[in-house]
């Protein structure tokens, strides 16, 4: 658990891990994963490893999370392949297949937006990151305030591609320099 204070005493802990019944509480509260079947699946690939969570707290409640898995150029989870798009783009930005962590979504609760914890994520992440032996993130976004913070942080940019109707940007940062 590392903890970040900010100014007026606030602070936010991200945490690895959640109990899901606690985690499915606060998705439905903030009005995610509505469609039927979407929380087993998303329960399923917690279960299975296919998906590593971060929950953000604040004053021991779930305010945010982020979800983030190992992958390639070539699987999106592993035995899922992606598509030929995605595969095109993800091998011109990275030179070729590679493996990398996907930071598959990232949210924050929007009474708690605009107070710096989106940056002190990305810095946690990559760090985090670091640690755990890595040293390429990929990570698709549409949010103008997840654009802003990957361009500021030095991300790069690869275009973008089509998921489920929305254009997601593509971005890349290489930890090891």
């Amino acid at each position: 658990m590392i903890e970040y204070i900010f100014s007026e005493g606030e602070s936010v802990e991200f945490v690895v891990g959640c109990d899901f019944e606690e985690f499915k509480r606060y998705l439905k509260r903030i009005g995610l994963y509505k469609e039927e079947g979407q929380l087993d699946n998303l329960e399923n690939f917690l279960n299975n490893k296919l998906f590593n969570l971060i929950v953000w707290r604040r004053d021991g409640e779930i305010v945010g999370h982020a979800i983030w898995h190992e992958t390639n150029t070539e699987e999106h989870r592993k035995g899922d392949p992606r598509d030929k798009e995605d595969r095109k783009t993800l091998r011109k930005l990275l030179g070729g297949k590679q493996d990398f962590v996907e930071l598959h979504e990232v949210w924050l609760a929007e009474e708690h937006r605009g107070k710096g914890y989106g940056k002190q994520f990305f810095e946690f992440f990559e760090e985090f990151m670091i640690k755990k032996g890595y040293d390429r993130i990929v990570f698709y976004a549409h949010h103008p305030a997840a654009l802003a913070i990957c361009r500021r942080r030095g991300y790069r940019e690869g275009g973008f591609i089509h998921i489920e109707g929305v254009a997601e940007y593509v971005f890349y940062l290489h930890l090891r320099k």
